[in-house]
């Protein structure tokens, strides 16, 4: 039985870990398209109802993305540690606690931090770059 639940909490860590990624990149991707979309409709000399549209929304959708990502980040973070800290206790009582060195929660948890700030940087550079170049 033990095997199973061993298999079932390296399961939930790789589905985990495809979802952080799957967040990540979409956060990225769609920042830098927002960015280059809306720096060209604020550079553009054109200032039609439609351009001004398209920059709005993606302005919104970043917002909103990046925001869904965070969330999603933060509970995919507390999710992995939770995780961890069953695989600890299971190392423990069966014995083989010395294999897993603790210290990669914090790793883990470094790791975490810094995507959160690339998502949250790059999300600003989509922001504020077309308004300082409609300034």
């Amino acid at each position: 039985m033990i095997e199973r639940v061993h298999e079932h909490i390296i399961a939930e860590l790789q589905q985990n870990t495809r979802t952080d990624t799957i967040f990540i990149l979409t956060a990225i991707l769609l920042n830098l398209l927002a960015l280059g979309v809306n720096s060209a409709v604020a550079q553009g000399s054109d200032k039609d109802a439609t351009a001004w549209t398209v920059f709005f929304t993606f302005f919104c959708l970043v917002i909103v993305v990046n925001f869904v990502v965070e969330l999603g980040l933060l509970k995919g973070k507390q999710t992995r540690i939770k995780l961890i800290n069953g695989l600890l206790k299971m190392y423990k009582d069966q014995g083989v606690e010395g294999y897993y060195d603790e210290s990669l929660l914090s790793n883990y948890a470094l790791r975490y931090n810094l995507f959160l700030f690339v998502v949250v940087f790059t999300g600003l550079i989509a922001l504020v770059v077309p308004l300082v170049l409609i300034i």
